[in-house]
């Protein structure tokens, strides 16, 4: 077997919630892809980014972060290392970012790197909401 085969990223999720049930199954609630705010700058109490990687062998770092929407600062970040013993191994990282502080609306972007190179990318929008606008959808 080679020392390292680079993983497949099986799926990457932003969500508001993880579950693992007793099986070790996991429970994703609430996917979303837009946060919506009367104001800012907001700070958005937490978020989670799950990702799992699979098809690969060997030792890796994997990064994970939020970048602003003018795309020169990283909001919050984390980073894990993980270990595939076997191509038909998957490891899933579970990242809970908490406090997050949205300076402006606009378009953000979740990031995963894997070994310090970009592997995923896409977006988050942040949409600042009226109160006319908030009315009206009730």
């Amino acid at each position: 077997m080679p020392t390292q085969l680079l993983p497949d990223l099986q799926f990457s999720v932003l969500c508001d919630d993880v579950r693992v049930e007793n099986t070790g199954k996991f429970i994703l609630i609430g996917l979303f892809e837009a946060v919506r705010a009367r104001s800012f700058p907001v700070q958005h109490p937490y978020l989670y980014v799950v990702n799992r990687w699979c098809n690969g062998y060997g030792h890796f770092k994997e990064q994970t972060r939020l970048v602003d929407a003018k795309n020169t600062n990283v909001v919050v970040g984390n980073e894990n290392s993980f270990e595939l013993k076997s191509s038909t191994s998957v490891y899933t990282v579970v990242n809970r970012f908490a406090n997050i502080r949205f300076s402006e609306p606009g378009t953000y972007w979740i990031e995963v790197l894997l070994d310090s190179k970009l592997y995923r990318r896409y977006p988050i929008t942040l949409v600042e909401i009226s109160k006319d606008k908030e009315s009206a959808s009730r």
